[in-house]
């Protein structure tokens, strides 16, 4: 009997640890980050500041990213799969970084071992090729969220 309770409770606290951490891959909610720095996503160069991620239909593939305070100031944008390194405890924006230039490269959900690639901007392979040309490697930055 003990051991029938230890199982349930084990399975009901996996199954609210699960439910969590699939939030922000549900329709309609959204993932807060404050960003210090301006950035570039899908050739547009947004200013530092606090947005909100949220996917745009049922699908993961698209999402739109928004500024809290300037509701104009907004990107749409596809992404496509991508398997995580590890299980992030938190949400995670993954930046590409060719010197004072910010590019967004991927989209982590808390909890999910699956994360969100852009593909590369026209400007972004073009400095990617530049890069290589000297033998530079660029930086990665990573945002964690709350």
């Amino acid at each position: 009997m003990k051991r029938l309770f230890a199982v349930m409770v084990i399975g009901c606290l996996l199954t609210l640890s699960l439910a969590g951490s699939a939030r922000a891959q549900l329709p309609g909610t959204e993932i807060r980050a404050s960003i210090p720095f301006d950035f570039v996503v899908r050739g547009k160069t947004l200013p530092a500041g606090d947005y909100t991620i949220s996917r745009i239909n049922d699908e993961p593939a698209g999402l739109l990213l928004r500024n809290v305070h300037e509701k104009r100031e907004h990107v749409v944008f596809e992404t496509e799969p991508v398997q995580g390194r590890r299980i992030p405890r938190k949400d995670v924006l993954v930046f590409n970084v060719y010197g004072n230039s910010y590019f967004l490269s991927e989209v982590i959900t808390a909890g999910e071992q699956m994360g969100r690639e852009l593909s590369p901007s026209r400007e972004e392979k073009t400095l990617k090729r530049e890069w290589a040309k000297n033998e530079v490697e660029p930086t990665t930055v990573t945002v964690a969220l709350n």
